[in-house]
């Protein structure tokens, strides 16, 4: 039977969700679901319209109570991650949260602990870039030992979305709307990547800047809580070691995700700016070979058979939606998980706490 699915939150990632539920049958097959119930707190119905939803409400809690819904898409505010996602734990449901999983990580120890008590259900994080056919291509590689053994990482993801100082304030600038800044927006999308290419994080040394102290708004200006930028020296697990820098002040950065992977017998070099592309410096190699992604790789072909032709943003989440599909029909779990999100959660806030520190990551299987 399709699955049925509610929506919460109809901003631009919730947009991004309803077009993955409406499209990844058209690109993988099998059985479309069925776009149940749309819980939004403005312009509900025109909305529900536009996104194809059965019906809309501003009551999420009787969106996530609705008996025929199968699973949640979660896309609002970090601050309402928790009880959102508890809330369709226990009513049964499969969840799809996205990221940062939650304000805090007693928030997030708190869900994945939830979700460990409720095994048949699915739970995915919304780490998307997770699902690029670059990305994927370069995790193959990096199993098949094709750079060799990774020594270093090095990793930046950089945004300017705040860098003007007039930008009004708002709540993804405080501890209890936001939780963390650059670190829960962007940083985490950079740990995603980095543990799932490099393994777990043994230790990290870091620090934060909040670059804007202070940001107007009608009632004067307000102080900002969360930090704008942080940088980090890592070790990882495997004795590799690593560097990680984010920020959400970077001018002329739009989402440079980039990051490159040292091993005993070559390079390999990425940047979601130019996400079709990966480029691998090989053994005996004069210099670095460009990998165009095209049909040989990962999920391409089933959006295109022609090399070339790049894939995207929203293409990303629909493959995404897929392994979600994949994990409730096989009764399997798919990654990352709440317990994997648990981990990336204890890496950014190691790092929001470390304060130039040391810190000692307890990675638990």
């Amino acid at each position: 039977m399709a699955l049925g699915v509610a929506l919460i939150g109809a901003g631009f990632m919730g947009k991004c969700h309803a077009m993955a539920w409406r499209n990844v049958a058209t690109v993988f097959g099998g059985t479309h679901p069925r776009l149940k119930v749309l819980a939004d707190a403005d312009d509900a119905p025109a909305i529900a319209a536009q996104f194809g939803f059965d019906r809309a409400t501003t009551d999420w809690e009787a969106a996530v109570a609705d008996p025929g819904v199968d699973v949640v898409s979660i896309t609002t505010p970090n601050g309402l991650h928790r009880p959102m996602a508890e809330a369709a734990l226990r009513a049964g449901k499969h969840v799809w949260l996205e990221k940062p999983m939650a304000l805090t990580l007693g928030d997030a120890q708190a869900m994945a602990d939830l979700a460990a008590r409720h095994p048949g259900q699915v739970t995915l994080l919304g780490y998307n870039y997770l699902r690029s056919p670059a990305f994927q291509a370069a995790s193959a590689m990096i199993r098949e030992g094709v750079i060799g053994r990774p020594m270093a990482f090095r990793g930046v993801y950089d945004e300017d979305y705040s860098a003007d100082p007039s930008l009004p304030w708002s709540w993804r600038m405080t501890h209890a709307g936001g939780g963390l800044g650059a670190l829960g927006d962007l940083g985490c999308h950079l740990v995603s990547v980095m543990v799932a290419l490099m393994g777990p994080v043994a230790e990290l040394t870091a620090m934060t800047q909040i670059a804007v102290p202070t940001r107007p708004s009608p009632d004067g200006p307000r102080a900002v809580e969360n930090e704008d930028s942080a940088l980090a020296l890592i070790r990882f697990a495997s004795g590799a070691q690593g560097s990680f820098a984010t920020s959400r002040v970077a001018r002329g950065r739009k989402c440079r995700l980039q990051w490159e992977i040292h091993g005993t017998d070559g390079t390999m070099v990425f940047d979601q700016e130019n996400m079709n592309e990966l480029w691998v410096h090989g053994p005996g190699g004069a210099g670095f070979i460009r990998h165009l992604t095209g049909p040989d790789q990962p999920d391409f072909a089933a959006f295109c058979p022609a090399a070339g032709h790049n894939f995207g943003f929203n293409e990303q989440k629909v493959v995404e939606c897929r392994d979600l599909i994949r994990a409730i029909d096989g009764g399997k779990s798919c990654t990352p998980d709440f317990a994997q999100g648990l981990q990336i959660e204890r890496i950014i806030h190691a790092m929001a706490t470390s304060d130039g520190r040391p810190v000692a990551l307890q990675e638990t299987t």
